[in-house]
C-alpha cells in the first residue's frame, strides 16, 4: 500500500537525502494573496472584520467574539465524568513536566567587580489558538496553555473556530478543558481572522491585543502567522503532521502498522514513514495497513495520507543508515522500535520528539505522557524545538560593572573599537574616567 524507497546498495549525501526523501507540503506563499486582505481588513476594522468574515468562510456568526463565562462553565458542567477525569489527568502530567522545564535566574562574576546574568521573564501576553474542523482538540488547550501558565505569562487568551453545531461557539469539549485550566478568557474566531484579531486586538470591544501567537492550524493560520510575524512572536509555522518509525526485525509489525495508521487519520496531507533495514518487516507492516486500515473511522482520510507522496517505506543496508536517514527525515515525531531502542534512540540528533520502545507510541505523547505535542515538522526538528515553558519566556543579560572592573577592560573596548573604526564607542568608556587616568 505504501510506496517504497530503497537506499540498500546506496550511500546518498545528506543533501541527496532531503531531496529524494518522502516529504509533502504546503505552499503557504500560494494562499498568501487570499489571507492578505484578510488580515489586513481585521488590522483595520477589528472584530467587526473577523466576525465578518468567519460568517463568509464557516457560515457561522456567533453573538460575541468573547465567550461568556456562563457558556464556559455549562460546558464543563455537561462533560461526560469520564473525559474530564481523563483532561484532568493528562493535565496533572504535562503540568508536572512543564514546570520541571522553568529555568533559574543566573549570576557569574567574570572579573572583581564584573557580574553578568541571565534573568528570565515571562511574555506579558500570549494568544492560544486551538484549531476545530476535522477533529476536537481539548488537548492542544492543554498543551498550549499549561507552559504558558508554568512560565508565569501574565495574561492569556485561547481562541478556537465556532460551531455552527455548537450554538455558534467553541467546541464544548474545548470549552470545558478551558474552564478545567481557569481559562477565562476565549474567542470564538478560527482561521486567519482569528490570528489577526489576537496580533491587532480590538480597542473598541475591548480585545487586548498578545504579544506572542502558538498553537497548530491549517495554511491559513499559518500563512496569517507568517503576516503577523512583525507584529507578534510566533512559536512556527508548522506543516502538517508526521510520524516516522525507525525499526529493525524486532518490531511487532502490527504495532507498527497502527502507529502509522493513527497518524495518517489526522489529515490527508499527514505524513506516515517507515524506515527498516528489514524487508520482511517492511512487507509484513505494509499488509498489515492495508488489512486495518479500512476499519478505522476515518478511512478515507487515511488512505489519501497513506498513498500520498508524503507517505511511504524506506529500507536501507543495516541500522547505522536507517539512523542517519532519520536524522536526514528530522521527523517531527519518532518512534524508536529496535532490539536496543534506548541505545538506537541516543543516537538520533534530529527529531521533535522521540518514543523509545514499543510502549511508547506517538498517541501517548498527543495525550498525556506529559511531554507536548506542538513539536516542529517539515524537517524544522533540524533547528527548532517543540512548543515548551521556555517557548514562554525571554532571557535578558544584566551586565552590572563597578567602576574597577570597568576600568580593568577599558583598553579590551578601546582597542576593538577602533578596530572596527567606530571610535565613540571606546570614548564612552574613557569618559567614565578622569583625564589620563587610563
Amino acid at each position: 500500500m505504501l510506496s517504497r524507497l530503497d537506499l540498500r546498495g546506496q550511500t546518498p549525501s545528506t543533501a541527496e537525502l532531503r531531496r529524494i526523501l518522502p516529504r509533502g507540503g504546503v505552499d503557504i506563499d500560494h494562499v498568501l494573496p487570499t489571507v492578505t486582505p484578510v488580515v489586513e481588513a481585521v488590522r483595520d476594522r477589528g472584530a467587526a472584520a473577523a466576525l465578518d468574515y468567519g460568517e463568509q468562510f464557516d457560515a457561522v456568526r456567533p453573538a460575541s467574539v468573547r465567550v461568556p463565562a456562563d457558556v464556559i462553565a455549562e460546558a464543563l458542567a455537561n462533560l461526560d465524568p469520564r473525559i474530564t477525569d481523563a483532561l484532568t489527568d493528562a493535565i496533572s502530567r504535562v503540568r508536572t513536566f512543564h514546570a520541571s522545564q522553568v529555568p533559574e535566574d543566573t549570576t557569574l562574576e567574570i572579573a572583581p567587580g564584573g557580574l553578568v546574568g541571565e534573568r528570565w521573564i515571562p511574555v506579558n501576553r500570549v494568544g492560544l489558538y486551538v484549531p476545530g474542523g476535522k477533529a476536537v482538540y481539548p488537548s492542544s488547550v492543554i498543551m498550549n496553555v499549561v507552559p504558558a501558565q508554568e512560565a508565569g505569562v501574565g495574561s492569556l487568551v485561547v481562541s478556537s473556530p465556532p460551531q455552527a453545531d455548537c450554538g455558534g461557539w467553541p467546541h464544548p469539549t474545548v470549552l470545558a478543558a478551558c474552564a478545567l485550566l481557569g481559562v477565562d478568557e476565549v474567542w470564538a474566531v478560527g482561521g486567519g481572522q482569528a490570528i489577526a484579531l489576537m496580533a491587532y486586538g480590538d480597542d473598541a470591544e475591548d480585545l487586548e491585543p498578545v504579544d506572542m501567537i502558538t498553537g497548530p492550524g491549517n495554511i491559513f493560520v499559518t500563512a496569517a502567522k507568517r503576516l503577523c510575524r512583525s507584529v507578534v512572536g510566533i512559536d512556527a509555522e508548522a506543516g502538517p503532521t508526521e510520524i516516522a518509525v525507525l525499526a529493525d526485525s524486532s518490531a511487532d509489525p502490527v504495532a507498527v502498522a497502527y502507529d502509522l495508521i493513527s497518524q495518517a487519520e489526522h489529515d490527508p496531507m499527514a505524513a506516515s514513514v517507515l524506515i527498516t533495514d528489514s524487508t520482511a518487516l517492511a512487507d509484513a507492516v505494509d499488509a498489515e495497513i492495508a488489512e486495518r486500515y479500512q476499519v478505522t473511522l476515518n478511512n478515507e482520510r487515511v488512505a489519501e495520507a497513506l498513498t500520498g507522496v508524503q507517505s511511504g517505506i524506506i529500507l536501507t543496508d543495516n541500522l547505522d543508515e536507517a539512523i542517519r536517514v532519520a536524522d536526514a527525515y528530522a521527523a517531527e515525531h519518532l518512534e524508536v522500535q529496535t532490539v536496543d531502542a534506548e541505545a538506537t534512540a541516543a543516537r538520533i540528533t534530529n527529531a521533535g520528539a522521540i518514543f523509545i520502545g514499543p510502549y511508547s507510541p506517538v498517541p501517548l505523547g498527543d495525550y498525556a505522557a506529559g511531554s507536548n505535542h506542538v513539536l516542529p515538522t517539515s524537517g524544522t526538528a533540524r533547528h527548532s524545538s517543540g512548543l515548551s515553558t521556555h517557548t514562554f519566556l525571554k532571557h535578558v543579560d544584566i551586565i552590572n560593572y563597578d567602576r574597577t572592573a570597568l576600568k580593568e577592560v577599558a583598553d579590551t573596548v578601546v582597542t576593538l573599537a577602533d578596530a572596527e573604526r567606530l571610535p565613540a564607542h571606546g570614548e564612552a568608556v574613557r569618559a567614565r574616567f578622569e583625564r589620563g587616568d587610563l
